[in-house]
C-alpha cells in the first residue's frame, strides 16, 4: 500500500531491455507511461530476485526510457533493495512458463505478502494456464479436449474432422498443428506433440474464422478496451500470431465479444489479474493470456489511445485504497 504523500515506484521484471522491439513491446509502453507520471522506475530480470531469511530482495537498476528506436533506454547503477519497498512490480517476463518462472512467482508472492502490489497476482498466474483456463468458461470456448492420451486425441479428431492441437506452455504460435480428416501425418503429430503420451496438450475444433483474424482483446482490471487487434494470418500460414508474420488491423468489439468480456472480466478482477489479453476467433474464446500480454503499442497507434495509462490509473486506485 502506498502511504499518503509517498511517490509511486514501479519495478518491471522483463526480458533483456536491449533486445526488445519498442514498436511492439507492451512492457515498454507501460514504462513510458510510468515515467510520464514521474514514478520511480526500475528495471529487473528474473535472475535479479533472491530470498534471504524470508525476505525477497532484488538487484535493480533505475532506468530512463525514450521513444526512440536508436536509443530507447538508459540504465543507472545497480541497487539492491527488499522488493516490498517497491510500490508495484510488473511481472512481464515472456514465457516459457517453466519451473524458473514458477519459482519467480513464489518469490513475488512473498513480496506481495509484505505489501507489494504485484501485477499480475503471482498465485493466480500459476493457477491460470493461458490455454487451459478457457475450460473455466466452456460456454464461450470451442469444443475442447485437454489430455495426453493419444487415443483420446485421435478419437476427438475423428469426431470433429478438423482440429487444432497445441502445447499448454507455448507462445507466439509455436508448435500449433492442424489435423484434418485423412491427414497421413496425424499419428506423427500426436506422438510428437504429446511426446508419446507423456505431455498434456490441448485440442480444439478448428475455427475457419481465423482467416478473418485472431482478435486480441485487452482487459484492464476486468474492463475491456473497446477495440481489439485482429491478427490476420500471412498467406499460406495457419496461425494468426504477429510472431508468425501475421498482419493486423483494429476492430470494434462485437456484441458476442462484449458478452465474453463481461463473463470473464469479473473473474479476472477477483483473481488479481489486472492486465490480461483474451484471444477470440469468431465467436469463441481460445486463450486467456495472463503472463505478458501484448498489443498495447499497436492499439494505441491505431486509436490514438493510452492503454498503459488505463492500467496506471487502476494501479493508483489500488495503491490508494
Amino acid at each position: 500500500m502506498k502511504m499518503p504523500g509517498d511517490k509511486i515506484s514501479i519495478g518491471v521484471i522483463m526480458d533483456p531491455i536491449n533486445t526488445i522491439n519498442i514498436k511492439k513491446d507492451s512492457s515498454f509502453a507501460m514504462m513510458l507511461e510510468a515515467q510520464r507520471r514521474d514514478y520511480d522506475l526500475y528495471y529487473m530480470q528474473q535472475s535479479d530476485l533472491f530470498v534471504r531469511n524470508g525476505t525477497v530482495f532484488a538487484r535493480m537498476r533505475p532506468v530512463k526510457v525514450f521513444d526512440n528506436a536508436d536509443k530507447w533506454y538508459e540504465l543507472e547503477d545497480e541497487e539492491t533493495h527488499p522488493l516490498h519497498k517497491i510500490s508495484t512490480v510488473l511481472m512481464r517476463k515472456d514465457p516459457p512458463f517453466d519451473m524458473e518462472y514458477i519459482y519467480s512467482t513464489y518469490l513475488l508472492e512473498l513480496a506481495e505478502k509484505r505489501g507489494c502490489l504485484v501485477i499480475n497476482r503471482p498465485a493466480s498466474v500459476r493457477s491460470a494456464n493461458e490455454k487451459l483456463f478457457t475450460a473455466w468458461f466452456p460456454e464461450y470456448a470451442p469444443e475442447t479436449l485437454v489430455t495426453r492420451d493419444m487415443d483420446l486425441l485421435k478419437a476427438f479428431q475423428e469426431e470433429l474432422k478438423h482440429i487444432v492441437v497445441k502445447p499448454l506452455d507455448g507462445m507466439g504460435g509455436s508448435m500449433i498443428f492442424q489435423i484434418r480428416d485423412g491427414d497421413t501425418n496425424k499419428n506423427v503429430i500426436i506422438e510428437a506433440i504429446t511426446q508419446n503420451g507423456t505431455q498434456t496438450v490441448m485440442a480444439q475444433r478448428f475455427l475457419p474464422e481465423y482467416k478473418k483474424g485472431d482478435k486480441r482483446i485487452l482487459l484492464i482490471n476486468g474492463k475491456a478496451f473497446p477495440y481489439g487487434l485482429a491478427r490476420i494470418p500471412a498467406e499460406g500460414e495457419g496461425r494468426g500470431n504477429l510472431a508468425a508474420g501475421a498482419t493486423y488491423k483494429g476492430a470494434e468489439l462485437t456484441a458476442r465479444e462484449h458478452e465474453i468480456c463481461q463473463a470473464v472480466g469479473p473473474v479476472l478482477k477477483e483473481m488479481g489479474l489486472m492486465f490480461v489479453g483474451l484471444d477470440v476467433i469468431g465467436d469463441y474464446l481460445t486463450e486467456i493470456n495472463v503472463t505478458s500480454p501484448t498489443c498495447i503499442r499497436e492499439l494505441d497507434s491505431i486509436y490514438s489511445a493510452n492503454i498503459a495509462g488505463l492500467l496506471m490509473d487502476e494501479i493508483e486506485i489500488t495503491l490508494n485504497s
